[in-house]
């Protein structure tokens, strides 16, 4: 029985490696990422806090997407990447045959998804073996977006930029629900900049000094939910599925700009600016046109 045992640790490695090679070069040829989620960039980008002790648990093993230290060692289904790995890997294998009880895996908690401290061989070998959850210690780290599995290194980036504009506008203590999600790299600093202009033209019309806080208030209830309102009401987002309510709010204040400097100031009102991007959308689409960031649209 111990050789039997002995030949399936060995043949169950090979079987993982050689997934994760098929994995590796589908990845190549499709430009689908495949590697773990680095817990110290994604601390960085979306300036986690915590973490807080959260006690054990049993947690889903899909849900463990990330590393803190060993992301070059497993891709993001904890298939092991070279064979450095093997003889650790056949002892938890060879374990996992033998029922032998083995501590929990160490996990940081961002989101929804799970980062390994502790364990990878142990997770590696569970997901191999077709457990679907595993015994862990978890930690949560505080975070302001929602990580989720699947992201990718653009989003990754997107979900920094919202992670740093909520830090500077405070906008979901403000006002939670807000609906302010941008999925376009660069969206949020332009929408930083649409607030910034905004105080600074109430500060004018007021007479007085706007705290950022009064300004971010007002300028969602003013400027960004009037333009949401006629989107959603429009149903044009059923034509772009993979954008939100935000990104056209980003879109229709680009057309704005180019109302503007068409002449059309009678458009300046954000209402206005959206139905005239919605009919000139329209016209475009007649015309065979159907990318709204397209220039003159």
């Amino acid at each position: 029985m111990s050789d039997d045992f002995d030949w399936r640790t060995r043949a169950d490695f090979a079987s993982a490696r050689a997934r994760a090679f098929l994995r590796g070069a589908l990845a190549y040829l499709t430009g689908r990422p495949t590697a773990l989620l680095m817990f110290a960039e994604v601390k960085e980008k979306l300036r986690l806090g915590g973490p807080i002790y959260r006690g054990v648990r049993e947690i889903e093993i899909v849900k463990i997407r990330g590393s803190v230290d060993r992301y070059r060692d497993f891709d993001n289904a904890f298939l092991p990447l070279s064979d450095i790995t093997a003889s650790r890997w056949m002892k938890i294998n060879r374990a996992w045959y033998d029922d032998v009880g083995l501590p929990p895996v160490l996990l940081y908690k961002v989101g929804d998804v799970y980062f390994v401290v502790d364990g990878h061989h142990r997770v590696s070998v569970a997901r191999e073996q077709g457990q679907l959850y595993i015994e862990a210690e978890v930690r949560e780290c505080a975070v302001r977006v929602p990580l989720t599995g699947d992201v990718g290194p653009d989003q990754l980036e997107v979900l920094g930029e919202q992670a740093e504009f909520l830090e500077r506008t405070a906008l979901d203590r403000l006002i939670p629900q807000a609906g302010v999600d941008v999925t376009i790299l660069g969206g949020y600093d332009r929408v930083i900049e649409h607030i910034a202009v905004h105080r600074y033209f109430m500060g004018i019309e007021w007479r007085r000094e706007i705290d950022e806080a009064e300004a971010v208030t007002h300028w969602h209830a003013h400027v960004f939910l009037p333009v949401v309102t006629v989107i959603r009401e429009s149903g044009v987002l059923e034509a772009f599925p993979k954008r939100t309510a935000a990104d056209l709010y980003l879109w229709v204040l680009d057309h704005r700009h180019y109302l503007v400097a068409a002449g059309r100031a009678e458009l300046v009102e954000p209402a206005a600016a959206a139905e005239a991007f919605l009919r000139d959308l329209d016209q475009a689409r007649d015309v065979g046109t159907s990318d709204p960031a397209a220039p003159g649209i």
